[in-house]
């Protein structure tokens, strides 16, 4: 299995998509645009709503009239690794879990854009909001829900997709911002020693933890409510890892109300599921992961103007001293988590 984040190649942008160059793209997969198509929020790849002509008989509701199409950024994924993202989806939508899976079409999920090394899938649109507060009803019925598709990614292996690990998200990240110009001189050495620190503590701490197929980045932005209940939304990030990944970004705070919150969760989550105990200790080492990937993922696509005006203060002294203070707070959050006995 891959450890490599980034995928093979160091591709930041991608200009080649104009509209006319999409509504092709999607022409020649046999449907029928109309002429509309609205650029829809990623930073990561590029994704449009498409308005296509279809059979009114068959129109049920406003979004049978309209596609997703997913450019993927170039470099970013291999074909391998997309395929396996596909695999999932339709793994979990075969077993009725709330997912927007891709469209096949002749059996094929995802396809190339000529002269072009961009790959392209479409998903049917599905319309619902995002949830802010959820009340304990909606949070049994996610901790349901995510057991189930964690019960569907133990199911199958994903060889290509990458772990989350302190070498996968912490060394090699580290190494990638070391040789870049991107860290302020003066502060180098400082986050450098806040990483290898991390990276020294938390490295024993993986090497009895199970792996499986999850969501990977399952924050509340990538979940809407229908009336049915919740849909998951944007496996773009699919990862091989623990079940508390899930889990924590769901719940993510630590104070008292979020951790009743937490403990509702994994109740409904075990009328599905086993969950190790164990792997809450890992809650603030993965959140810690996720900063120092979430600075390597700026560093990888700053050459793209959009991340620039996103991220107006990176390369600044004041982004990396905040970081460099918050990491060395994820060591005493982690440290104070290993000295306590496991309390649920």
């Amino acid at each position: 299995m891959s450890n490599y984040v980034w995928g093979d190649n160091q591709t930041q942008f991608f200009f080649s998509l104009d509209p006319d160059t999409i509504l092709d793209a999607v022409d020649e997969l046999g449907l029928r645009t109309t002429g509309r198509c609205l650029t829809l929020n990623s930073m990561e790849n590029r994704v449009y709503e498409i308005e296509i002509d279809v059979d009114e008989s068959k129109v049920t509701s406003a979004s049978d009239r309209f596609v997703v199409a997913k450019f993927y950024r170039p470099g970013r994924w291999t074909k391998e690794q997309i395929l396996e993202e596909h695999e999932f989806l339709l793994d979990l939508q075969e077993n009725e879990l709330p997912v927007i899976a891709p469209i096949k079409i002749d059996g094929q999920t995802l396809f190339k854009l000529n002269d072009h090394e961009i790959f392209y899938t479409l998903f049917p649109k599905k319309g619902g909001r995002p949830p802010e507060e959820m009340n304990a009803d909606q949070l049994e019925l996610m901790g349901r829900t995510i057991a189930r598709i964690h019960n569907v990614g133990a199911s199958k292996k994903a060889k290509h997709r990458i772990q989350i690990t302190p070498e996968s998200f912490g060394k090699q990240n580290l190494n990638f911002l070391l040789d870049t110009p991107h860290i302020p001189q003066d502060f180098k050495e400082s986050y450098s020693n806040a990483v290898n620190g991390l990276y020294k503590l938390i490295n024993p701490m993986f090497e009895d933890v199970s792996y499986h197929r999850i969501h990977g980045d399952c924050h509340r932005g990538n979940i809407i409510l229908r009336d049915e209940g919740p849909y998951f939304i944007d496996f773009d990030d699919m990862l091989v890892a623990q079940s508390v990944q899930d889990i924590w970004m769901i719940t993510p705070g630590r104070d008292d109300y979020s951790l009743n919150q937490r403990n509702t969760l994994i109740d409904s989550y075990l009328e599905m599921r086993d969950f190790n105990f164990n792997e809450l200790k890992l809650i603030e080492v993965l959140r810690a992961l996720r900063m120092i990937h979430f600075t390597s993922w700026i560093a990888h696509r700053y050459d793209d103007e959009s991340f620039k005006r996103t991220f107006e203060n990176f390369k600044t002294n004041q982004y990396f001293e905040k970081e460099i203070f918050d990491l060395n707070q994820q060591l005493l959050y982690i440290k104070d988590d290993l000295s306590k006995t496991i309390h649920y």
